[in-house]
């Protein structure tokens, strides 16, 4: 069977000015964003511009504005933090929206495969195996505030 290969020349332009459009919709709500890369961003809406109680309603908001401007879906991760966020974003792609509640956090990073933690890659991943850590849960025993509690 003959393959073909077609190159399609990049476009930058276009995705920096959709970049700059998605970013603005952030900036409707706040302007403690830290944007990492052209396509993802953190955002502390702990106080927003517009009132809203609800973070998950926030994220909503923006996914529904980037979709009805670009017709791109995006992917929310919420929580109370940068780590869990990010580790939120991964679970329910594409087009997801994840919430890890404050209450809910240790439980979502002991259950978490090693493998899926944010900067975990495939070499420490295999490592971490071989030392018998498989989950969130193993790592918290083996780190040193595991084994005070643990262990005590």
């Amino acid at each position: 069977m003959l393959s073909r290969l077609i190159f399609v020349r990049p476009r930058f332009d276009v995705y920096r000015e959709i970049s700059t459009s998605i970013h603005a919709k952030f900036k409707l709500y706040t302007d403690l964003v830290e944007g990492v890369g052209l396509d993802e961003a953190y955002l502390d809406v702990t106080e927003n511009r517009q009132n809203i109680t609800y973070t998950s309603t926030i994220a909503r908001y923006i996914k529904t504005a980037i979709f009805e401007e670009t017709k791109l879906t995006a992917t929310a991760g919420v929580s109370i933090n940068k780590f869990l966020a990010k580790m939120a974003l991964g679970q329910n792609k594409p087009n997801g929206l994840t919430v890890i509640l404050p209450e809910e956090a240790i439980a979502f990073v002991e259950q978490l495969p090693i493998e899926k933690f944010h900067g975990i890659g495939e070499v420490t991943g295999a490592k971490m195996h071989s030392l018998g850590i498989h989950s969130g849960a193993d790592l918290k025993v083996r780190s040193s505030l595991g084994k005070y509690i643990y262990h005590k």
